[in-house]
């Protein structure tokens, strides 16, 4: 399950990647019914490839009148969600409260455990009659009879099991509970989530307005939407991945239209052409992978949360918010009957709690794919899951299948030792216009780097630089790859000392006075400057000052520290912990020395192994 989830991952950056985005000309009108002068929107349903198609448009509806030639309105309704999965709830708790699925899981064994709800994994919709009954009466209690809808839901999942009944509050008449704050929000999402697919429907009105432009055959098109009855959003409304992207858009529905009559003539306000670019693919959170690994019948809910902790602890995946760039774009709009055009700026790609492939995923990724093809198949994992189903309801034998697996899978795995070579994902990038060696990038022991030359004997050796955070061996270009070579380099003086900014094994650094500091995240070094420089160390220092509690005369690296768990006790690379009835405050030199000595003695715990069964 591990391989394919780092599989979805790659592919995922490799289609954004590849994705070149397209332009278009978004037309959106705004205009004033008579006498009350009530202002509303108006869209053209087709966007302008080119730019003098949208200008031509705009200046056509310059001495156009606009007339209302048909209204159509009808009732819609939306139905609630069913209750939590494991699957369901790892996703709202992601997109509502910003939770990582393994913080999800760990609140809602807490919950458990403390007979808040019920069983939290679980890929079944279905809620015990008791439950429904209980439902019932808190709804008909808190709300009336005219929220009441009894609803069975049928799980849609492939392969799901429906061992145990969804994901719900133990007593619906607690809408709340104790604790701390995570664990009453995480509570509440559940009871709403619950509450909400026992209710009646939302009703709504959907109103549809068509305007004609005299000097032109397309129409504008108004859409507005009135709730009716409000139902289940009394209590809950569900929230998807879609939702960020469509806010770029600004294309709501949920707006009131002004009485509009059919023929009605309009008072044009504001016409603008706003160039708009098609968007790449989303890249996964932790959300939106779990929501695929479930569409594809790969893994269970108990397994969700520790893949993906798994293969970010394993460094093919890591979960980080990257900043965007800076994209120019036009706005054509009509003012005084002419076609103004303006440039403005957005920022575009910025990403918030998103995984990203490494260059480490992704090495491993294509040297399964390439020889293991079958195993990382998701067809193939998903029919193992089904397999498995089936050895645990006796319709098949375990040892049949294992021998069906294991004999074409051991003859992958020898002929792979054979014939594979160590793979590094080297790519040549171009030639070093200075020396004219070959530039090329590659995976090594400490992370992907820059290499400028070839290990030859007797000739000069190789220069090397290392990968910046963000940079990929796949997209890093020739410039990119010869900026790095511009570093280490020297930003000036703090304190009479020489301050050099670099990047080392564990990410960039300052170095100054023999000493190392890191750059803070998302700092690109080669921004780094000497003022900047200053400010990294004497933060450091505020930091580490912040975090002493005692240090000794004696010893300046005896120190008594403050840290995430507590007071303890730093003497070079040791941390010692202080033992219990010990006041941190009284605590003296020959104490800490003391203890030092006495750890330093101590064998270190050998790491635990599990026999084979015989």
């Amino acid at each position: 399950v591990q391989s394919v989830a780092v599989r979805l991952i790659v592919e995922r950056e490799r289609e954004i990647n590849k994705f070149k985005p397209e332009a278009a000309y978004r037309t959106v009108a705004v205009f004033t019914t008579g006498k009350n002068k009530e202002v509303f929107k108006a869209e053209l349903p087709n966007r302008f490839i080119q730019q003098n198609d949208a200008e031509k448009f705009l200046s056509d509806c310059a001495d156009a009148a606009f007339k209302v030639t048909s209204l159509e309105t009808k009732p819609s309704k939306r139905s609630p969600a069913a209750p939590f999965t494991t699957s369901t709830l790892q996703q709202e708790a992601s997109r509502k409260l910003g939770f990582s699925v393994s913080r999800t899981m760990s609140l809602a064994q807490r919950l458990y455990e403390a007979g808040k709800i019920t069983y939290m994994r679980t890929d079944s919709v279905n809620l015990s009659d008791t439950a429904l009954e209980s439902a019932s009466k808190e709804i008909k209690s808190a709300y009336g009879d005219k929220y009441y809808q009894a609803r069975k839901y049928k799980t849609k999942t492939a392969g799901a099991q429906e061992a145990h009944e969804a994901i719900r509050p133990t007593y619906f008449n607690q809408h709340s509970t104790d604790g701390e704050s995570a664990e009453i929000r995480l509570y509440e999402l559940i009871w709403k989530r619950a509450i909400a697919s026992q209710m009646s429907e939302a009703l709504f009105e959907k109103t549809t307005a068509k305007i004609s432009v005299s000097t032109r055959k397309e129409e504008l098109v108004a859409n507005g939407e009135v709730l009716r009855f409000d139902g289940f959003l009394k209590v809950y409304l569900e929230s998807s991945d879609e939702e960020e992207e469509n806010k770029l858009d600004d294309n709501s529905d949920n707006i009131i239209l002004p009485p509009l009559t059919k023929g009605q003539q309009l008072n044009l306000r504001d016409l603008n052409a706003t160039e708009r670019f098609s968007r790449p693919p989303a890249r996964n959170t932790e959300a939106s992978l779990v929501k695929k690994l479930e569409e594809l019948g790969i893994g269970r809910p108990s397994t969700y949360a520790p893949t993906i902790s798994t293969i970010q602890n394993r460094g093919y995946v890591v979960k980080e918010d990257r900043e965007g760039k800076t994209r120019n774009y036009n706005v054509l709009s009509l003012l005084d009957k002419k076609v103004v055009k303006e440039q403005k700026s957005e920022i575009t790609g910025a990403e918030k709690s998103k995984l990203f492939p490494t260059d480490i995923g992704a090495v491993v990724n294509d040297f399964l794919v390439q020889h293991f093809n079958g195993i990382v198949d998701f067809h193939f994992t998903a029919g193992v899951e089904k397999q498995f189903d089936e050895i645990a309801q006796g319709l098949e034998d375990w040892t049949k299948m294992l021998q069906k697996f294991y004999q074409p899978f051991h003859q992958e795995v020898e002929d792979t030792i054979k014939t594979a070579g160590r793979s590094s994902g080297e790519r040549e990038l171009g030639i070093d216009p200075k020396s004219g060696k070959k530039i090329s990038v590659r995976i090594g022991r400490y992370g992907p780097f820059v290499q400028i030359g070839e290990t030859v004997e007797g000739e000069e050796k190789p220069a090397y630089a290392s990968l910046r955070s963000g940079q990929m061996i796949e997209t890093i270009s020739l410039e990119e790859a010869l900026e790095l070579f511009k570093l280490p380099k020297k930003i000036g003086a703090f304190e009479d000392k020489e301050m050099t900014v670099a990047i080392g094994k564990f990410g960039p650094y300052i170095r100054h006075n023999s000493q190392f500091f890191s750059l803070p995240k998302g700092v690109d070094p080669l921004d780094v400057d000497e003022k900047a420089g200053i400010e990294i160390i004497e933060n450091k220092r505020q930091t580490d000052a912040d975090k002493l509690i005692k240090s000794f005369k004696e010893d300046p690296e005896m120190r008594v520290e403050n840290g995430r768990w507590g007071p303890y006790i730093k003497f070079g690379k040791l941390n010692i912990k202080i033992p219990k009835g010990k006041e941190v405050n009284d605590l003296t030199y020959a104490d800490c020395k003391q203890l030092a000595d006495t750890a330093e003695k101590e064998p270190k715990k050998p790491v635990k192994k599990f026999a084979k069964k015989k």
